[in-house]
């Protein structure tokens, strides 16, 4: 079993319009957008990145905004629901807000004894927020959402599988315990870890395959402390039968990848080097940083690419 991995490092998922996303997530939600930069692979898109006040692995959600992209199809294989950790009492704010701001598919209820409101992001993505008590992680709060009521960082992710068995093994052997399973969801945690540390598997044998599109999300990447730590768990993987890539500087981050036997992506990612490596702290996520192999694209891309605020 492997003792490297510390919980969820980032969400990836993809949208249909950057100005509205940057707008749920920063304005809505009150995240800090951390980095604005491009597909590796599609210069044309962005690559936006939503978290706490520096990104700290367990906290940040990121988008591909394909123009044009068509509305992803909900199914088995994928990660359904991304569930943020937000203080005791607070859901009563968060509702309040939600409705004022338009947000659809707003239900709250209980799961594993913990209070919980449900509502979709702007592609129809599965998103959640649940009350955790002495959640220490610091909030983001430069967006007008108090202290009191910020969001912490990520609490778990659901997948939707057919069959959860090689996912749950998959996960004990990256070193998650099997917390609880309740009404066809098994919860998986990862102890000692960064906050971010649930997994949620739900079963759906009727269910068909999931079809990616807007609202989707793309990968699920977990956290380790650096590249010695990733090859540890790449080799380990390896060993172990799963097809992994090599690692790829990702500039903020080095990462590898490989697909599960439920189908959901899965990255490792390190903690190192972080998103300050190119903005100053106080200045993240504000000008468009291009990877090397794109800077040439600088003055076209400015053009290109949709404005994100007025």
């Amino acid at each position: 079993m492997l003792n490297q991995i510390k919980g969820l490092h980032h969400v990836t998922s993809m949208a249909a319009d950057a100005r509205t996303n940057n707008a749920f997530f920063t304005k809505t939600l009150g995240l800090r957008r951390v980095k604005k930069t491009v597909n590796f692979d599609a210069p044309d898109v962005y690559h936006l990145y939503y978290g706490d006040e520096i990104g700290t692995p367990g906290t940040v959600m990121t988008y591909f905004p394909f123009p044009n992209i068509g509305q992803g199809r909900p199914g088995t294989g994928e990660v359904g629901t991304t569930v943020f950790s937000v203080p005791q009492g607070s859901l009563g704010f968060w509702q309040d807000r939600l409705e004022k701001q338009g947000v659809t598919g707003i239900k709250k209820h209980e799961t594993f004894g913990e209070k919980r409101l449900e509502f979709a992001g702007p592609d129809g993505d599965g998103f959640a927020l649940v009350e955790v008590r002495d959640d220490e992680r610091e909030p983001w709060t430069g967006n007008g959402i108090s202290e009191d009521h910020g969001i912490r960082g990520f609490h778990s992710v659901a997948m939707r599988l057919r069959d959860e068995g090689a996912t749950t093994e998959l996960l004990k052997f990256m070193g998650y315990e099997t917390l609880e399973s309740k009404d066809g969801v098994t919860r998986m945690i990862m102890p000692a870890g960064n906050g971010a540390g649930l997994i949620d598997l739900e079963t759906m044998p009727n269910i068909s395959r999931g079809q990616q599109g807007a609202g989707s999300v793309h990968h699920v990447a977990f956290a380790v402390e650096n590249r010695e730590k990733q090859l540890e768990v790449r080799k380990a993987l390896m060993d172990t039968g799963y097809q992994v890539t090599p690692v790829i500087d990702r500039d903020y981050f080095w990462a590898i990848y490989f697909r599960t036997p439920g189908g959901v992506l899965f990255e490792v990612a390190t903690n190192e080097p972080g998103f300050d490596r190119d903005e100053d702290t106080a200045h993240l996520g504000e000008g468009l940083m291009l990877p090397q192999q794109h800077k040439h694209l600088g003055p076209i891309l400015a053009e290109h690419l949709q404005k994100l605020e007025d």
